[in-house]
């Protein structure tokens, strides 16, 4: 399962922030450890995981901070998954560093 297919779950079932970050460590170890393992990195993956920097300085600065990087993964996310399309920017942010 892809991080880019974990964060849309994550988005679809609206889990919280406080749970975002224990289901994506339990599926990471289902899936046998962290993307090292993947031999396969999807473009879209790469997209959402580089904006893992500007999405945590979005969720310090409570929205105030808010970078290329991270517009682009929440437009990408929204255009393909209608859980994103519902989601706010903060909800996308902290999903995003969920990964």
């Amino acid at each position: 399962m892809t991080r880019l297919t974990l964060t849309c779950a994550l988005l679809t079932f609206s889990i919280t922030p406080a749970l975002a970050g224990s289901f994506a460590s339990s599926a990471s170890s289902a899936a046998g450890g962290t993307s090292a393992s993947s031999k396969t990195t999807t473009p879209d993956d790469k997209l959402v995981l580089q904006a893992r920097d500007d999405a945590a300085s979005f969720v310090a600065s409570d929205g105030r901070i808010r970078g290329a990087q991270l517009e682009a993964a929440m437009l990408h996310l929204r255009e393909r998954n209608a859980g994103a399309q519902r989601a706010s920017d903060m909800e996308l942010a902290q999903a995003i560093l969920a990964l």
